[in-house]
């Protein structure tokens, strides 16, 4: 008969709230895989997830730095798109939504592969169909709503609808995995449709549709990494990982598509009246925005020394003052004010 001994649990797992009977089940955890293959069986599961190996306050270590990631890239490409696209574009507001929602996301990702309990696996998973959804009305608005906004209002409605039903039965009556995957899937891959049903429409006015055609078969290709189902690499990676790993990049293009095809449809006029706009580096420019172009004169130009004895002729008229500022100077001649307001026109402008 084996004797009992006090085990202390470290002070790391004091930090992610790991009880000490959290840190017994992750010992015998381990103990158990030793004995499966030991034995010859395959890597179990328990409660239908691999075993990983903990690595500090991590629960799983790649998951939670690849979601941590996703998050960051999000934020760099929403202050990107925000000092790129101007505030009064259509689809302003439906984009920086989406930014957040999908920060909002990748938060609670990070949290839940630190940390796994019931409430941080609640709300990965509603925070991930929140995602869904508003990509659909995110599609809605880009295809439909900017020429009849109220077919977008009554279609967000509905999808708030859905998501509350969604999160309510998942919440209140049970907590069904697979009815969530079928969930997801299928809102999914209306997403898919309607998005690849857009691009092919436009395909010929918009130059940067292709990008997002391979933005939305990136996505469905890689989330068929989900169905992947094998034993983590070195007890970390695993297909749920890499299919994170995997996306980082998407919201660069997915970001970097919208920039491009709104300042395409909003022409240079929208952009250039409110936030200058840098074609070669798709960055704003700083500073002043560009001068508006001068009319030609219907005159030819004088040179300096003409404009200086043009104003030596006229200080020198009678009742004219050296003090007087530009604009109260009184020309006798109608050829002679439209000679110098060029000439101060084409200065201000070069200046």
């Amino acid at each position: 008969m084996g004797r009992l001994r006090e085990v202390k649990c470290p002070a790391q797992n004091h930090t992610a709230s790991w009880t000490c009977q959290d840190d017994c089940k992750y010992e015998c955890m381990w103990v158990t895989v030793g004995l499966y293959l030991q034995e010859g069986h395959k890597v179990p599961q328990f409660h239908g997830k691999w075993p990983f190996f903990r690595f500090l306050c991590f629960q799983e270590p790649a998951s939670a730095v690849a979601s941590f990631l996703n998050g960051l890239a999000s934020l760099v490409m929403l202050c990107r798109y925000r000092t790129s696209v101007p505030a009064s574009s259509p689809m302003y507001p439906t984009c920086v939504a989406f930014a957040w929602v999908s920060l909002n996301a990748w938060f609670w990702s990070t949290v839940f592969h630190t940390r796994d309990t019931d409430v941080t696996e609640k709300m990965d998973y509603f925070c991930a169909s929140t995602v869904i959804l508003h990509s659909v009305y995110l599609c809605c608005v880009r295809t439909v709503g900017l020429q009849r906004p109220a077919v977008a209002s009554a279609f967000r409605a509905l999808l708030l609808l859905m998501l509350t039903a969604h999160v309510s039965y998942l919440s209140l009556v049970r907590f069904d995995y697979g009815y969530n995957l079928a969930a997801n899937v299928a809102i999914g891959l209306v997403n898919a449709a309607w998005w690849l049903t857009w691009c092919l429409r436009n395909r010929q006015r918009l130059p940067h549709v292709h990008k997002c055609i391979v933005v939305v078969l990136l996505l469905q290709g890689l989330s068929l990494l989900e169905l992947l189902d094998f034993p983590p690499l070195f007890w970390v990676l695993d297909a749920h990982a890499i299919w994170h790993v995997s996306t980082i990049p998407v919201h660069v293009l997915f970001f970097r598509i919208h920039c491009l095809t709104q300042k395409a449809e909003s022409g240079p006029g929208l952009w250039t009246a409110h936030t200058p706009f840098s074609v070669a580096s798709h960055q704003p420019l700083r500073g002043k925005p560009p001068a508006q172009p001068v009319p030609p004169s219907p005159y030819p130009l004088p040179s300096m020394r003409q404009t200086c004895w043009l104003y030596t002729l006229q200080s020198k008229a009678p009742g004219s003052s050296r003090s007087q500022s530009p604009s109260s100077w009184r020309f006798t001649s109608k050829k002679s004010v439209i000679v110098m307001s060029s000439k101060w026109a084409q200065a201000l402008s070069s200046w």
